[in-house]
């Protein structure tokens, strides 16, 4: 990619090293590939930053990754600037017109020097990059500050294990056509968008996800591959079903899904609407994809993520450490393939260790390996809500909460209570006509579940805190409850 040979020349110029790390907040664009891909010629650390982030969050990325560099869109540059560091260069990246159309246009601040001034007269990196780090991307979490997930460089025959499996997991081949339709922020978008990069697949990026426009950009492009999240499949179905029936979807071979569990009824439909084109897969930034299924061995395992792929290992274990049997459930604990390059968290190696037993890492999910060696996932552990000494998991009344009329979201989460330490709070982003009421949804809850799953608290929220994605910042809803309180989560 000749643009990202001259980005490398232009860093190298400016004094970034082998090693060194470069930030970027930008949403999705080509400039973010060919950024990406400087990056990786020239042996600098990309750290892609969630461009939603403001204040506290964006000053502790800013400064605890110890970017050389940091990269803006010129509408993002007001936030960046007053988290900057001292000493590191900001530049400034124009807000091309397909971002425009979505976010507003944006002109230039002219405080700063912008991306094709940064790069006149750059000779092309040409040297061999020698052995890197993968990105440095931090998680979100859900307590605390972001944590940067640092792994080692990896060896040649490490790399090609890594994109083999990976590739595999994703659907990812050459020849397809593949649509960005997440954020590249994230891990899982970032690698299908570099990995296509490196294979020439034809690769199509979505400023945004929107269900209709998902849908016209499949047909218009003949998309064979996307990669996509539940909430959008949760979106897509809210359709009309003569808006969904307007569309050729048959180009269709691989819609792979990840980041949380999907919901087994929203999955069933999909597949019956899409054919078993469906497949999913299971990791996260730590431990990269150690588990997957396709749309088959999901009907015969309702609900499951999939099983060990690539040599990696699952076991499962109570809250006192023992080990559990098949069909038990606890928290999730996974060996990565052999091949996977190990990992710290950047200048937090006390929290790495905490994750660890004797070689395994959990990320905090709890769930099951049925017989047949199927992971199933029940609820992050750090999601669990304890309530009269009572284990509840939020995604289970999630679930169920969705399959009423007019849900078009939904979030459950704990918040504090005098007499049983916690309890539920449901907030619901519902259709102005669905006719829902607080006992209604109470109700149907009750018809479902055990009593001590029903919501205390029920609010119809139609400005939930959402990512690109749609995906909902829980957190951020379940921390006012917690902050009132005078308490921390």
């Amino acid at each position: 990619m000749a643009q990202a040979a001259v980005i490398a020349g232009a860093l190298r110029d400016a004094g970034v090293e082998h090693g060194d790390r470069v930030a970027f907040v930008l949403r999705n664009e080509p400039a973010f590939l060919a950024l990406s891909a400087a990056c990786s010629q020239m042996g600098a650390v990309a750290v892609p930053i969630n461009w939603h982030s403001r204040g506290r969050e964006l000053e502790h990325v800013l400064s605890h990754s110890g970017a050389r560099a940091v990269f803006a869109h010129s509408d993002l540059i007001p936030a960046v600037e007053q988290e900057l560091p001292a000493g590191v260069e900001l530049i400034e990246v124009p807000v091309p017109e397909e971002l425009a159309a979505h976010y507003g246009p944006a002109a230039a601040t002219g405080r700063y020097t912008v991306l094709h001034d940064f790069i006149r007269g750059a000779a092309p990196y040409a040297e061999p990059a020698g052995s890197a780090r993968m990105s440095l991307i931090y998680t979100s979490g859900t307590t605390g500050l972001a944590k940067g997930v640092l792994r080692e460089a990896m060896t040649a025959d490490q790399s090609q294990q890594v994109a083999a499996t990976t590739l595999a997991a994703m659907g990812l081949r050459p020849g397809m056509r593949t649509l960005v339709t997440a954020p590249m922020y994230h891990a899982a978008p970032n690698a299908q968008a570099v990995f296509a990069l490196a294979l020439g697949i034809e690769l199509t990026i979505m400023p945004r996800f929107e269900p209709e426009e998902f849908l016209r950009v499949v047909e218009s492009q003949r998309i064979t591959h996307a990669q996509t999240v539940p909430t959008m499949f949760v979106r897509l179905l809210d359709l009309p079903d003569e808006v969904r029936a307007r569309y050729d979807l048959s180009s269709l071979e691989c819609v792979v899904h990840a980041a949380a569990p999907c919901p087994v009824h929203v999955k069933r439909r999909m597949i019956e609407w899409f054919g078993p084109v469906i497949f999913e897969y299971y990791g996260a930034t730590e431990i990269g994809i150690v588990v997957a299924c396709d749309s088959h061995e999901w009907l015969a395992h309702e609900g499951t993520v999939g099983r060990p792929i690539g040599g990696a290992e699952i076991h499962v274990f109570d809250r006192t450490g023992a080990l559990l049997a098949p069909g038990e459930t606890g928290e999730v604990y996974i060996r990565p393939p052999g091949s996977w390059p190990g990992f710290t968290y950047l200048d937090q190696e006390d929290r790495r260790r905490e994750i660890d037993r004797d070689g395994y890492i959990t990320i905090g999910d709890v769930g099951r390996v049925d017989e047949d060696g199927f992971l199933h996932l029940s609820d992050r552990a750090r999601d669990m809500v304890i309530s009269g000494g009572a284990n509840i998991y939020p995604a289970e009344i999630e679930a169920c909460l969705l399959e009423l009329d007019g849900v078009r979201d939904v979030a459950v989460f704990g918040i504090p209570d005098d007499e049983f330490g916690e309890a539920l709070a449901a907030h619901i982003d519902a259709e102005p006509d669905a006719g829902l009421t607080e006992a209604s949804v109470r109700e149907h809850v009750s018809a479902q579940l055990a009593g001590f799953k029903v919501p205390k608290v029920v609010v119809f929220d139609d400005d939930l805190p959402r990512e690109e994605t749609g995906k909902i910042f829980k957190r951020r809803i379940r921390q006012r409850y917690w902050e009132q309180a005078g308490r921390s989560i």
